[in-house]
């Protein structure tokens, strides 16, 4: 595979992060080191998948190619809902915001990096039968997605900040499109 075929399919594949990097920049309090962290999770995840996909190859490439876009969908849209209903509460109660955690959990970000490299895991499938260099492909993948998603997450709080709570329903509203969008691709 050409590099610049490389560097097009990584950019492809990072762009859901770097879109939910804008969401996270929006709707929570992201310093320099949870933006350094993010993009980490988002780059490990993304460049793993491609790795994990290619040793499992196409033994499982049916029941991976017919799961994907579910588990993403139901992933992004749950994470989207949340935020959405948390903004909505903000709204109606001022004071439920005193009990809405503003920071990034682990256990958050854990759940959008993995949503969002599902379909590097396909990519690694479709490496394995192309006979890709499995280590040049994810590293270019989890460099490029790291990049991405570090500009997203500036962003996102530079957009953020301007705009405050009617961001959060924003950053709602694009993990659920994002999940939409990646089941509809793997369904029509």
């Amino acid at each position: 595979m050409g590099a610049i075929t490389l560097l097009f399919i990584s950019l492809g594949l990072s762009m859901d992060a770097c879109a939910v990097s804008i969401s996270n920049g929006i709707c929570y309090n992201v310093h320099k080191k949870q933006i350094i962290l993010s993009a980490a999770a988002f780059g490990f995840f993304q460049s793993f998948m491609p790795v994990l996909g290619f040793f499992i190859g196409s033994v499982f490439s049916d029941a991976i190619a017919s799961l994907d876009h579910w588990i993403a969908l139901l992933l992004l849209g749950f994470l989207g809902g949340k935020m959405l209903i948390e903004a909505i509460k903000e709204r109606r109660y001022p004071e439920a915001c005193l009990t809405i955690s503003k920071n990034l959990t682990p256990n958050t970000l854990l759940v959008q990096a993995i949503a969002t490299s599902i379909d590097a895991l396909a990519v690694g499938v479709g490496f394995a039968v192309m006979k890709v260099d499995i280590i040049s492909a994810s590293l270019s993948i989890g460099i490029i997605t790291f990049v991405t998603s570090i500009i997203g997450s500036h962003l996102g709080k530079k957009f953020g900040q301007m705009f405050k709570q009617k961001a959060e329903i924003l950053g709602g509203l694009i993990l659920v499109v994002i999940g939409i969008k990646i089941f509809l691709e793997h369904t029509i």
